[in-house]
């Protein structure tokens, strides 16, 4: 039986929350998927109040940064807010597009057979709760596509908010400033 890690809502915590497509297929390789998922991340923030403060599309996965500003919405709340809509948009366009792609996203549960996009669960989620940690973190997750040979400086990965961390240069996904208090 699979183990779950449970996700714990301290207020005040921040979240790096890292989430993985089906089976790593690169679905986040595709621009319009990225879009969509940026699209999804920007609704969820104002829906589930949380301020986004760092993230990375990956062509596999995707890692955010966030601090939920209410107590009323729980991370598995926000999780599904983003995941959801973004995993309808993909299966429909494979259905659509890639019919090729169905029996490799396709899976039965009993008597349920169900299509997949993103990796069953909740994926990984971190409490931050000290700013030195955050900072760590952020760059962490900068690296992440030099460290996977996808580009040569953190900045130059256009789905990454490394590049406003650099100079304030625009980015796809607008991120929010981190407040004086956590970067102490």
């Amino acid at each position: 039986m699979a183990r779950h890690r449970k996700s714990i809502n301290e207020v005040g915590h921040a979240h790096e929350l890292t989430f993985t497509c089906y089976r790593r297929f690169p679905f986040l390789k595709a621009e319009r998927t990225c879009q969509w998922l940026a699209e999804a991340i920007d609704t969820a923030r104002t829906e589930h109040s949380f301020l986004l403060w760092a993230y990375v599309f990956m062509p596999d996965h995707a890692h955010v940064i966030l601090l939920p500003t209410s107590e009323e919405h729980p991370i598995s709340s926000i999780l599904k807010a983003i995941k959801a809509p973004v995993g309808r948009q993909g299966v429909e366009f494979l259905e659509a597009n890639a019919p090729q792609w169905l029996p490799k996203i396709t899976r039965q549960r009993g008597q349920k057979t169900e299509r997949l996009f993103w990796q069953s669960g909740g994926g990984y989620d971190r409490n931050v709760i000290a700013p030195k940690t955050l900072l760590k973190m952020i760059d962490y997750l900068h690296a992440n596509p030099v460290r996977k040979g996808l580009v040569t400086r953190p900045r130059d990965w256009k789905w990454s908010s490394a590049a406003w961390y650099d100079d304030r240069s625009p980015i796809p996904l607008a991120v929010d400033p981190i407040p004086a208090d956590w970067l102490c």
